[in-house]
Formats: C-alpha cells, structure tokens, sequence
C-alpha cells in the first residue's frame, strides 16, 4: 500500500511509531496528485506550503503534536486560505489571494494539518455536478464505460481527491447536499455537522442560514477525527455555537443496541430506483442486526423541502453576492467611453458569474422583491419551521436516528443533465436538503455498488449536536456493509 492509501487514524499511528515521516506521506501525495490531473480535482497546487507544514509536523512530533500532526488534506476552494488564491470557483474572484486564514484552516493548522493544496468545486457552491466551476468539471475516479461521470457537487474536487487518495481526507461545504451527495457518488464518507458547531468564518457564503463545513474522509473513524480539529466555538462566527466539542473518536463504540432508528414514509419516492429501495431495507436490516429497533415514522412536509430551499438559498445567495461589484478585489469588467459605475457593475457581474450562479441571483432577487416577499420567501420560511418541527416531533417520540438513502442515483455521466431542465438537477438533493433546512447533522455512509459497479451512500440523520451518536451509527452501518472497493485506476 502506498503512503497516500493510508486513513488518518493509520496515517497518524505510522507517524506516531516513527514508520513513516511527513515529509514522505506528503509527498506521496504530491506524486499522486501529479499523476491525478484528468481528474482536475487539485486547481491551486501550494507544494511549497505543503512541505514546510511537513517539516514542521515532523520537528514538532511527539506528545504535545496536535491531533492531525503530519496528516496532508486537501481544502475547498471555498475557504479563505492566506496568500493563496481563494476563488469558490468563480471568474469574479479571479486573482483574489486573502489577507486571512478561515477559522477552519487555522484550526486544522493549529493540529498540525499540511495543506496540499485548493479543491475543484462548482462555482460559489451552486451545483450538483461540479459542471459549474470556472476550473471546468471535476472527474469522478469511478470508471464504469467511456463516459467520465460526475464526483458530485459542490464539494465534487473534495470527493474526488478522497476517493482516488489524492489526500487522506479534504474538506467540503454542504447547504443542500453538498457533501453528501458528492460522497455517496464516490463511495468515501461525508459528515455535514449541525448548524452552528464549525465556524463560517473566512468561508465564502452562499447561503448563510444553511452553509455548513464538515469533513470527507475515507472512514468513519476519520470523519470522527476531522470534525473534532475543525469544530468548536468562534466569537468571530455570531451562529457559532459555544458548546463544548465532545471526543467524537472515543464515542465510537459500535454498541447501538436498543436506540431507535427512523424510517421516514415520504422518501419513499415515486419513481425511486429498485437499487435504491433495495439498498435502504439492506441498510434495515443491518442496523437490525446490531441490535437497533427500526421504526415507521413521517415527516409529513417533506415534499415540500425542495421547492421552499431552491426559494430560501437563492434568497440568501442573492443577498450575498451583492458584494462582488469589481470595485475592491476581483474581476472588474473593462469600461467602454462613456460607461458609469452602473455600467461597470453590470458588465463585470455579467463576466464573472457563471450561468448558473446568474440564474439563482435573478431568482433570488425576485422573490425578495417588493409583492413578492410575502408570497415566496416569507412562505418559504414558514415551511422550513413546519419540516423542523417534523424531525423535532420524531426525536422527541424517542428515535435516535433517521435511516435514508443518501441520492436517488448512483454517479451520471458529466454532460448529461447539462440541457435538461435544471429542476431534473435539483432533484439530486432530495434526500438531503431536510437536513439544512432544520439545521440537523447528517452523514453519507458508502453501503455497496449498483449494477453498474458504482457506489451507492445511505444516509443517517441525527438529533441536533449529537454528531457523537450519529458518527457511532454510522460506524456500526459501515462496519456491517463492509464497503472496501476503490475506483480502478485509469488517470
């Protein structure tokens, strides 16, 4: 096995027993980073950084080493990284290079973390196939047939690296899907925590009620580790919660005997792929098995999640990207005789943004507009109470977690939803904007491989800050499935 093969919980006992340096883990991954390229996951390379920070990690080894000391991440292009370019995938923040560490890098910084370098991502985080970046698409490594198949998105350049060991694990954001989703099509596991329990600080926004980072990692266990280096209180982040970051690894005892599991009625949809429905009585039974009781339970306004987020995110993103105008930093459109600063924000806003990022500013704009507010965006608001009181009602009857599947597909090819109507793209997140809308944590656990030969993620929902819980059921799902295959390598 090469060194970039490694989990972090083996990656951290080998540097620990002195097997391995740093210096060699990250440079194993730079040579597969560099033999990775087809895969356009990796788009700002910082070697350099990467190196030093290993050095560093090595120097520093011993007791007082942090919890990831040594261990090389990829990170979202969505993060402010100091003096390296920061442009969540977009034109108009072409040459931006920040002043700032996000409080998520400076975290994984303070426990040693090395910094490979910036992931490929849709643009501003708006997209379910990273078909929207202005980077062009990250490539999925599962190979079936000669299509090239999407990783997901947005967090599509996290997913990728993770599961082509790019990186031991990278970083991702998730508003409606965005690190579920991407995980579930690449067969690694993805953890988007409750609202609230990592900082926003220093991550570009795209929906501010809904962002949350959270870790992409090959293992639960690794997940476990992660999330307990990034979360934890900032005074800088006013949604930040200032509650204490329980030890998310040691609460992995694999023992879920007696906790109730819920099985929501409404994502039984129509339609739903045979090896979808299949997947989720297996994921059933396995929980079962440990000793879990299964429960019927309904959220009744589920089918109204979709339609009151894609009013909701819009709104917000509307609302935060009014600040890329090209007068203080980014792109600024070339002026003709004549043309105004109106002129000027049009033009530059019109090159910078992409078509999608367009589309759901006007939608936005739209329904917050004067006789619209109320019609859309308030009523919005109201059905996003009603799906938080459903989940509020199901934990308080007594369910631990909520079992269900994760997309209502396996990976499609890269181009194929391109000219269909965008709603069809928006329905890959079906399963997973609940989770948002009521600020809950939820998890994609790969359970097996469709027909095809393509992963195939379930999903556990879990009561609100109890990652500690959810991370236990989800490692006793994934040691059930047993999931071990990796992407046939082709790049």
């Amino acid at each position: 096995m090469n060194a970039n093969e490694l989990t972090i919980a083996e990656a951290r006992d080998a540097l620990a027993g002195g097997e391995l340096s740093a210096v060699d883990l990250t440079m194993a991954c730079l040579t597969a980073i560099d033999a990775g390229t087809p895969l356009n996951a990796f788009v700002h390379a910082t070697p350099e950084i990467a190196l030093d920070q290993a050095r560093a990690a090595d120097a520093r080894r011993g007791a007082d080493a942090g919890a990831l000391n040594g261990i090389p991440l990829g990170i979202k292009d969505l993060f402010c990284t100091r003096g390296v370019a920061s442009q969540a995938a977009s034109n108009i923040l072409k040459g931006f290079k920040p002043e700032y560490e996000s409080t998520v890098t400076s975290k994984l910084f303070e426990a040693g973390a090395v910094m490979l370098g910036k992931l490929n991502m849709d643009e501003f985080a708006m997209g379910s196939s990273n078909e929207t970046s202005c980077y062009g698409d990250a490539v999925n490594p599962w190979k079936v047939d000669d299509r090239k198949l999407t990783p997901g998105g947005s967090s599509g350049g996290s997913a990728a690296a993770v599961a082509a060991d790019l990186c031991l694990a990278a970083t991702g954001t998730d508003t409606g899907g965005s690190i579920r989703q991407p995980a579930a099509f690449t067969g690694i596991v993805g953890i988007k925590p409750t609202y609230g329990r990592v900082s926003r600080w220093g991550i570009v926004a795209f929906a501010s009620s809904l962002d949350q980072a959270g870790p992409m990692t090959k293992s639960v266990r690794d997940a476990a580790i992660l999330l307990g280096a990034m979360a934890g209180h900032d005074p800088k982040d006013s949604t930040s919660a200032d509650i204490p970051v329980p030890d998310f690894e040691a609460a992995l005892t694999g023992d879920i005997r007696g906790r109730k599991i819920g099985i929501p009625r409404e994502y039984r949809m129509e339609g739903m792929p045979a090896e979808i429905e299949a997947l989720w009585a297996r994921g059933r039974e396995m929980l079962a098995d440990a000793g879990a009781e299964i429960v019927d339970i309904s959220l009744p306004h589920t089918k109204y999640a979709l339609p009151a987020y894609y009013v909701i995110a819009p709104a917000e993103a509307s609302s935060n990207l009014a600040r890329y105008d090209g007068v203080r930093y980014g792109h600024r459109a070339r002026l003709g005789q004549g043309d105004g600063i109106v002129d000027m924000y049009e033009k530059t806003r019109a090159e910078g943004f992409g078509k999608e990022v367009q589309r759901r500013v006007m939608i936005g704009t739209y329904v917050l507009s004067a006789g619209f507010y109320d019609a859309y965006y308030n009523r919005a608001r109201k059905v996003r109470a009603l799906i938080k009181r459903d989940f509020d009602e199901a934990f308080a009857a007594g369910v631990d977690a909520i079992l269900t599947p994760a997309t209502p597909s396996s990976a499609f090819g890269l181009g194929e939803m391109a000219d269909a109507d965008p709603v069809a793209m928006y329905l890959n997140d079906v399963f997973t904007v609940t989770v948002n809308l009521a600020g809950l944590p939820g998890i994609s656990v790969p359970v097996g491989l469709d027909a095809k030969g393509l992963p195939l993620g379930l999903q556990l929902i879990g009561r609100p800050w109890d990652e500690a819980g959810l991370l236990n059921h989800a490692h006793v799902l994934e040691r059930a499935a047993g999931f071990v295959e990796k992407p046939r390598k082709w790049w």
